[in-house]
């Protein structure tokens, strides 16, 4: 997005261009073994779908104490973009961090330290057996998607890139007051950056039932909120702020080989630019908090995940629970106007265009979802 708005425009834009590639490939991460990495597209929008998993870590080398200090580093949030070949529709799912999944064998590529299966264990362990290409692969398995791109953020990148952007609005049902966060902030709605964005991002004991689903709830109240801001507000046309917003990301961001690069970064922007946020879906990975043998814990709800991951392996729409199913948007040319009538055999009847289906059991939003997040309020 940075490329396309400021390249051709000054030396200024230039340089600010090239420093933020060259900060990106210094920082880059490999995630496939050695295997071949993914063709780079071109500088224009991305031909086909793609699958992007986002990883927020708690407790990395540069944190502050003041979040907290813990024995190893977590992935203690877990986002998986899926993008539809077409690009109508995109899918973000959210993965809990107390996720009870199996973990696959992983190899610590700094360390060369090898790490055994485990059968079942929660997901935010994945970061300490092997660093983000271990999440991947763990990821990838739990969902039977390929996953040829990935991206690494820290708590102070979620507060640098919120102050880039100038802060987004969020909504509380009532007054939040959570001290283990450090988030205070009245009913209605507030505008968030910073430090704030962040204790709102981290709280759970403010929230709803204070459970880690119901901070996944008020995440995803926020990205929406986020991608209706930077579509609304100029940001994408905004040349000063895209540049903060592209040093931010540049400085806090770990990207995978395969996605640090200029052209990979810009395609994929611009598949995505005019998207209409009806048919971006933030979802929960399907899951209970009652199974007995995992107090505390989250187990999979493995029908309704595999429902949900076979659409997304086909490009299946779908749409969530309690909403009016609707029509897939159709690309077909106008019909024209015949000035004579045709015979039976040149008579061509429309095909009916799919529609996407609800898949039961399945919590979430849309982008264009403007819901408040339900304070906790004992």
């Amino acid at each position: 997005m940075l490329t396309v708005a400021v390249v051709s425009t000054s030396a200024v834009a230039a340089v600010a261009v090239w420093s933020f590639s060259k900060t990106v490939d210094d920082n880059a991460i490999d995630i496939t073994g050695g295997d071949a990495a993914a063709p780079v597209p071109q500088l224009e929008s991305y031909e086909n779908g793609f699958n992007v998993l986002l990883v927020g870590i708690d407790n990395d080398a540069t944190q502050s104490a003041a979040y907290g200090e813990r024995d190893g580093t977590l992935n203690d949030v877990n986002i998986l973009v899926h993008v539809s070949a077409d690009h109508s529709n995109a899918v973000v799912v959210s993965i809990p961090r107390d996720l009870i999944v199996p973990h696959p064998t992983c190899t610590d590529a700094e360390s060369g330290a090898e790490f055994s299966a485990m059968a079942a264990r929660p997901i935010n362990e994945a970061m300490s057996r092997g660093g983000l290409p271990c999440v991947v692969k763990t990821v990838s398995e739990l969902t039977g998607l390929t996953i040829p791109y990935a991206g690494l953020i820290s708590f102070d990148g979620v507060v640098q890139m919120s102050d880039a952007v100038g802060g987004v609005p969020i909504c509380l049902t009532a007054a939040v007051n959570d001290d283990s966060a450090g988030l205070y902030l009245p009913s209605g709605t507030s505008v968030v950056a910073g430090d704030t964005a962040l204790a709102f991002l981290r709280s759970r004991h403010g929230v709803g039932d204070r459970s880690d689903l119901a901070r996944i709830s008020s995440q995803q109240i926020y990205m929406a909120s986020l991608m209706r801001t930077v579509q609304g507000n100029g940001t994408l046309t905004n040349v000063p702020t895209l540049i903060n917003l592209a040093n931010a990301a540049a400085t806090n961001i770990k990207l995978s080989t395969s996605l640090a690069n200029i052209d990979t970064m810009v395609s994929m922007a611009l598949s995505l630019q005019d998207i209409d946020l009806n048919r971006l879906l933030f979802v929960q990975y399907p899951g209970t908090t009652r199974d007995a043998d995992f107090p505390g814990k989250v187990v999979p709800v493995e029908a309704v995940a595999a429902e949900m991951f076979a659409k997304l392996a086909t490009d299946e729409p779908f749409t969530l629970p309690g909403t009016t199913p609707t029509p897939e948007p159709t690309t077909d040319a106008p019909v024209p106007v015949e000035t004579s009538t045709p015979v039976p055999s040149e008579i061509v009847v429309p095909t009916p265009q799919p529609t996407a289906q609800a898949v039961d059991g399945l919590t979430g939003q849309t982008a264009q979802d403007d819901s408040c997040a339900q304070a906790f309020t004992g």
